[in-house]
């Protein structure tokens, strides 16, 4: 049977953090102009950088590379103490695009800190957001990828010890890693809500109801993006053929060879735009009906930092 039907996971693409930076950096170039500096990409995705590069956004790692007196955006992921203090020797104008959960659990740790706990960090290791949260203490937080990391992390003490997770893991992975940090440290701390995002939570959910009614499944999301990969990973677990697509180009006619329906999601950095240009790739390899599933519909949404209030309108 030749390829028939694309199936759209709800919800999918843009979360209510990565809206917000986005609106930050053009809120930004429009009342203060070009050039507007944003330290490490705003969220990883490729479209997007490239779009707020051609409105006048540049791209930095080094606070080095920012003139005096520039105005600066701190990324989706965070950043830690040390490059919030940099910024504010150098004397940037600084507009946070830190998403708030990830504030939230920045927040906890320096709470907890003050209390003395230590910390243990589930996370991949070189990923800004966990490079934000493990430099919010000089020392005391300890970074475990998976569950043989937990037999050999070695804090100073176990009395105060407690647990925080990157944002954007998988749901299934973080808890058995969890799980093994609880077996080795009976009294450790966990958080009171889970760190984990509520869109990354509701995408890999969504995925999970979508992946056994299709033959393949098609991530819209660039490789540098912690929770488009999870997504890929999370059809893969449940026996679903899956890849990752940064755009309609990278996709590969063989991989619809024999599926009769393709599951189509987007990570929380993809712009619908670029699912729209994957659904009509896939409709010219012979896809005739588009449908999206029934799932949750997210209301969240975050205020702006103050500051970027345009034309008069009130920040919000």
């Amino acid at each position: 049977m030749p390829l028939q039907d694309i199936v759209l996971a709800e919800p999918r693409g843009f979360c209510a953090g990565v809206d917000r930076a986005i609106e930050i950096v053009e809120r930004a170039l429009a009342k203060f102009g070009a050039p507007i500096y944003v330290r490490h990409e705003i969220v990883h995705n490729t479209y997007v950088v490239n779009d707020l590069k051609a409105k006048g956004a540049i791209f930095i790692e080094e606070l080095s590379e920012v003139p005096p007196g520039a105005t600066l955006v701190f990324s989706a992921h965070g950043v830690s103490k040390a490059i919030q203090q940099e910024a504010q020797r150098r004397g940037f104008h600084v507009f946070d695009a830190t998403c708030p959960l990830v504030t939230k659990v920045h927040v906890e740790v320096a709470k907890l800190h003050r209390e003395g706990f230590e910390f243990i960090m589930i996370g991949h290791k070189g990923h800004p957001e966990v490079e934000g949260t493990m430099g919010q203490l000089e020392s005391g937080i300890h970074l475990v990828e998976d569950v043989a990391d937990v037999a050999r992390v070695q804090p100073a003490q176990t009395e105060k010890l407690a647990v925080v997770t990157q944002t954007t893991l998988s749901v299934d992975d973080a808890a058995e890693i969890a799980a093994a940090v609880k077996a080795r440290f009976p009294n450790v701390r966990e958080p009171k809500q889970q760190d984990i995002c509520y869109a990354t939570q509701n995408r890999q959910d969504a995925v999970k109801l979508l992946s056994p009614q299709v033959d393949v499944v098609i991530v819209v999301g660039s490789p540098t993006s912690s929770n488009s990969n999870r997504l890929r990973e999370v059809a893969l677990k449940l026996g679903t053929r899956s890849h990752m697509v940064d755009s309609a180009d990278e996709l590969r006619a063989e991989w619809f060879d024999g599926a009769v329906r393709v599951g189509l999601t987007a990570g929380a950095s993809a712009p619908e735009i670029l699912v729209q240009q994957v659904i009509e790739r896939i409709k010219a390899l012979g896809a005739i009906s588009v449908r999206s599933m029934d799932g949750l519909v997210e209301t969240t949404k975050f205020p702006l930092p103050k500051g970027l209030r345009l034309d008069g309108a009130p920040d919000a």
